[in-house]
């Protein structure tokens, strides 16, 4: 599966975004990610991947030169698998007594640690086959009752989506990104990379969700719904109408993102809150069909004390919210 975070077009996009970009040898680029009073740290998106070739220690190094050059207290790495990071484990072991180097479990993920991924090489007939028969009669239901989708670049479908993000934010009780965020990806991305499809119903849409083609792979990467007709079962003809275009395009993987399946997929040991609905929603789409696993994120230290600063900090900063939530009510 292809590593979009890797590409030319997420730096060009994280830059638009406010973090600056760091290239990491010849496999690799990293983004700036500035805090209070600790300073800067060096995010690696989904890095190391199996795609990544050379010995861990020289990767390592590159890591460690650019960290260095720049000022940065740690870099956030995130192991494709367990193999993989038994390997940085003993690579950084190395380097711990000589150089002070530790390799930490970080405080949070900053990608989802379970994704939901579907074969869609697969013929339409065993798609839907494979789908729980609930959400094979919805997609049915919404074709019926003659939800239309399709994909644009119109401006005003693009507004109506920035609404409808802020509508599902608001529904699940979650900070959306600002309209900006959507409006550089759409900016930077091509529309051969990036789609808007959008699920109309009576003149009215009813869901919008951004997609992301890349190599072998098709990512859903954001989405919001409305309110009204949800009876009409818009958003999961929406998915399936996705799946039926990432076929087209010859790709291989549909990406849903995001799932909460595990115990013990979050830092505390337990799964994440509110992910209920979501996990049922796009496991629908295949029963069959286990999340990838990755392990997390972890933080290689080259300033310790800084780091434990930032842990500190970031302790009280949780225990002053959850303060703050018990007075509230």
């Amino acid at each position: 599966m292809d590593n979009f975070f890797q590409s030319e077009e997420w730096r060009r996009f994280q830059e638009m975004s406010g973090h600056d970009s760091v290239r990491i040898g010849d496999d690799a680029q990293g983004f700036v990610h500035t805090l209070p009073v600790v300073g800067g740290y060096l995010y690696t998106p989904r890095f190391p991947g199996r795609e990544v070739t050379g010995d861990p220690k020289s990767l390592i190094g590159h890591l460690l030169t650019s960290a260095r050059k720049n000022g940065f207290s740690w870099v956030r790495i995130e192991p494709e698998t367990e193999e993989i990071l038994k390997t940085w484990e003993l690579a950084v072991s190395d380097r711990e007594k000589n150089e002070g180097i530790w390799l930490n479990r970080a405080p949070h993920d900053m990608q989802p640690r379970e994704i939901f991924t579907v074969d869609v090489s697969k013929t339409e007939e065993d798609l839907l086959a494979e789908m729980k028969a609930k959400t094979r009669y919805n997609i049915r239901l919404a074709e019926k009752k003659g939800v239309r989708i399709f994909s644009t670049r119109e401006k005003r479908y693009q507004e109506i989506f920035f609404r409808l993000i802020e509508t599902t934010a608001k529904r699940q009780n979650i900070l959306p990104h600002p309209e900006s965020y959507y409006e550089n990806m759409l900016t930077v991305f091509s529309e051969d990379h990036l789609s808007l499809f959008v699920a109309e119903f009576g003149g009215q849409v009813l869901a919008a969700n951004l997609v992301l083609f890349s190599g072998d792979t098709a990512t859903y990467l954001h989405g919001g719904t409305s309110d009204m007709h949800r009876e009409v079962m818009a958003p999961v003809l929406l998915q399936w109408e996705q799946m039926r275009e990432a076929k087209r395009r010859g790709c291989h993987w549909y990406d849903f993102g995001g799932v909460s399946v595990s115990s013990g997929i979050g830092n505390q040991g337990s799964k994440i809150a509110g992910w209920e609905g979501i996990t049922r929603f796009k496991l629908g789409f295949s029963s069959g069909t286990a999340p990838k696993v990755f392990p997390g994120c972890y933080d290689m230290v080259i300033d310790r004390k800084r780091y434990e600063l930032y842990l500190r900090l970031r302790f009280l900063q949780r225990s002053l919210s959850i303060i703050r939530k018990f007075f509230r009510r």
